[in-house]
């Protein structure tokens, strides 16, 4: 079909609009780069978080779920997209709005750690020692 639609842009020219023209020339995305947008998508969805609803996706199996899809082929898809496992793409995004939301908010380390889906704050702390490699007191101190 796809190359049906090329020979009847090259026979016909002016018959299709530009944008359409380039949106059907332009190359075909993986089926890596599309899961890697959904997930993405997906994992964005979720920020920025509401202390009432704390992150429900944390886990790489929980994402493939989501997206209908074998968390291996996740994996895959995610490594060969964005050369990281899936866990770093998770951390990273929740290590950055755990560093936002420690600047920005007067809530209680206890309580970003459970709007960030911790279920203790010895949890959220460990974390965020091991991915900042600073305590939260410090870093929102600093």
């Amino acid at each position: 079909m796809y190359n049906d639609l090329i020979k009847v842009i090259s026979i016909a020219p002016g018959i299709f609009p530009n944008r359409i023209v380039n949106k059907i020339k332009s190359k075909p995305i993986k089926a890596s780069q599309q899961i890697t947008r959904d997930f993405l998508a997906l994992l964005e969805k979720q920020f920025p978080i509401e202390s009432r609803h704390p992150i429900q996706i944390r886990k790489a199996s929980q994402f493939a779920s989501h997206l209908n899809i074998h968390v291996n082929h996740l994996n895959r898809a995610i490594r060969e997209t964005l050369n990281k496992t899936t866990t770093q793409v998770i951390s990273e995004h929740i290590l950055q709005e755990a560093k936002i939301l420690l600047r920005n908010s007067n809530s209680s380390i206890a309580d970003i750690g459970f709007a960030l889906g911790f279920t203790e704050p010895t949890h959220f702390n460990n974390f965020f020692r091991k991915h900042a490699r600073i305590s939260p007191t410090k870093h929102r101190l600093g």
